[in-house]
């Protein structure tokens, strides 16, 4: 199982360069102490997340580091236009020397976002798939026509061309059609903090049942604090915990008001948002109860790689827990 670091760009202090830099501070970190992967996601129209330009932020850091992998987690497609999403990565995975991860998904629970971005949010799935479909042509063929119900070219080859002779690329998905995409090009998953471990083992189940290959390369996220006692722990990770907590369920909240198509509730076995549940599906607690976590995770789900999330408001806690992770935890699982 790799490590790796989930990158939020985290606005605690209403501060937007700290954030950016106390970001970079983390991944710097994490590259000293041999993680293997930093995964930046895409956040747009959020005072607390400052990361709506993604690819920019992934170039910055492809100019401060030299080992880790840098992956996307995810880009929003249905937000971007497929084409230029192509270009770009392939720049990008020039930039980093070859050290690009592609992570993709749809978008939500943000009904914001798909106003702004104008994209329904019952269609947000369909574009995404057909937008992969396009983006993997552009990246390695040439001469490339596609006719889409959304996107659409004729004869386009772009330029350059990615380092890595395939970039690898990992779907966030619980969605039937998004798990047969996946296995169907054997492609990884992704999943989010919130995902209960019914949900993701579900998912994985799916998966495996249409394709072998791929089924290893699991990404799990998970917020993350580890401290001497868990008591402790808890209660330096809390405030993020209560703050995400009550964002996601006020998005969520739009999602079910503006819901034209049935949206189910989320629930405990699915993805829920409440406090107490954030707590359990997290990594947070003393050595002990952090190894018995990911040991969990891993007997359950055969990881292909951890991305944990530090979730103190203090940067050098945060600082000090990545070292702890590295010196208590991960050697012991």
């Amino acid at each position: 199982m790799k490590t790796g670091l989930f990158c939020n760009y985290d606005n605690h202090h209403q501060d937007a360069r700290r954030a950016i830099f106390e970001q970079v501070a983390l991944v710097k970190q994490a590259e000293s102490l041999g993680f293997e992967e930093a995964w930046v996601s895409e956040h747009h129209f959020s005072e607390s997340n400052l990361s709506p330009s993604m690819l920019v932020l992934i170039a910055h850091l492809a100019g401060l580091t030299s080992t880790i992998r840098l992956g996307t987690a995810a880009v929003l497609l249905p937000f971007h236009n497929p084409i230029r999403v192509a270009e770009d990565i392939a720049t990008l995975d020039n930039l980093c020397n070859g050290r690009l991860l592609f992570g993709i998904a749809k978008g939500g629970p943000f009904p914001e976002q798909n106003k702004h971005f104008a994209t329904p949010m019952g269609e947000s799935r369909a574009q995404m798939l057909e937008a992969m479909a396009l983006i993997q042509k552009l990246l390695y063929e040439t001469d490339v026509s596609f006719n889409g119900q959304f996107y659409q070219c004729d004869r386009l080859t772009i330029y350059p061309k990615p380092l890595q002779r395939q970039i690898p690329v990992y779907v966030a998905t619980g969605d039937d059609d998004g798990i047969g995409f996946a296995a169907k090009h054997s492609f990884g998953l992704m999943g989010g903090p919130p995902f209960a471990l019914e949900r993701l083992r579900n998912t994985v189940a799916k998966y495996r049942e249409l394709s072998s290959s791929g089924s290893e390369n699991l990404i799990l996220t998970r917020f993350f604090y580890v401290a001497r006692t868990y008591d402790e722990a808890v209660s330096e990770a809390l405030p993020f915990i209560r703050k995400f907590s009550q964002k996601m369920k006020a998005n969520s909240e739009q999602v079910m008001q503006k819901s034209s198509s049935g949206h189910k509730p989320f629930d405990r076995t699915n993805i829920c948002f409440d406090e107490d549940y954030l707590l359990e599906n997290s990594i947070i607690g003393d050595v002990k109860t952090c190894r018995d976590k990911i040991k969990k995770f891993q007997d359950e789900l055969n990881l292909g790689t951890l991305a944990i999330k530090p979730s103190s408001c203090d940067l050098q806690k945060n600082l000090e827990s990545l070292t702890r992770y590295n010196q208590e935890v991960r050697n012991y699982v």
